[in-house]
């Protein structure tokens, strides 16, 4: 299997490069601490501080877009967090605490899997997975997964340019049809893309009965001993308090 780099992959090796189990791991915690009451009084604590790893990292990846937009979501859901809202009317206040409380859930869940798909090549998730003796059933749709939504992405920005050149836009003449002429076209791009994604990941040997070979070499390196350690003095910490 080619190693199909993802936009925005590292695949030249410089900065911090994560094994993607490590990342798998912290993307399960960090969405454990965010829908769970796991942490307890300590998940205040601990949920800003995991959810800052992967910020940090995409930094360290020249992810600039993902990382400035992803501090300055960070920043915002956990000042609001923190500030008195009680002053606010009724009505406002339980609109802005019902907004904060569910992004507040999603965002550092939405940050982590965005550094995964964007700093991982599919040869190293296959690498990673066939390590941890994931079933091939689970493995090839993932696979499929981690090329789509890039993929569907680079499709949008295809259709935004085509449309724009008809004049099709809002505020345009035919403002109208805005929704019509971007909403099908996207539908057939994202069926015809996982179909042969699909017949790709096949055509890989992915699924097949012979054992398949794989060029990419992942293994642990220290920056992942690192988290893996911060991982597990966040469980800790949050054990302890639990039993104090």
């Amino acid at each position: 299997m080619t190693d199909d780099i993802m936009p925005g992959a590292v695949h030249d090796r410089k900065g911090v490069v994560l094994d993607p189990r490590t990342k798998l791991l912290l993307l399960l915690m960090i969405s454990v601490f965010s829908w769970s009451s796991i942490g307890g009084r300590a998940g205040w604590i601990i949920l800003p501080v995991i959810t800052l790893i992967p910020v940090i990292l995409l930094y360290f990846s020249r992810k600039w877009k993902g990382a400035v937009i992803s501090t300055l979501l960070f920043l915002a859901v956990n000042l609001i967090s923190y500030t008195d809202l009680n002053k606010l009317s009724g009505g406002v206040y339980y609109i802005i605490l019902m907004i904060v409380g569910i992004f507040g859930r999603l965002m550092p869940c939405i940050i982590m899997a965005y550094y995964l798909v964007y700093t991982t090549t599919v040869s190293e998730f296959v690498a990673a997975m066939e390590k941890m003796h994931v079933s091939e059933k689970i493995t090839i749709p993932f696979s499929v997964i981690f090329r789509f939504f890039p993929t569907v992405r680079e499709q949008m920005h295809f259709i935004k340019d085509a449309m724009d050149m008809r004049g099709i836009k809002i505020g345009g003449k035919h403002s109208s049809k805005y929704i019509e002429y971007r909403l099908i076209p996207l539908m057939i791009c994202s069926v015809k893309t996982g179909d042969e994604l699909s017949a790709a990941s096949l055509t890989r040997c992915l699924g097949g009965s012979v054992r398949r070979t794989n060029i990419c070499k992942i293994g642990f390196g220290f920056p992942d001993y690192v988290i893996i350690l911060i991982l597990i003095a966040s469980v800790a910490a949050s054990v302890i308090v639990r039993l104090v």
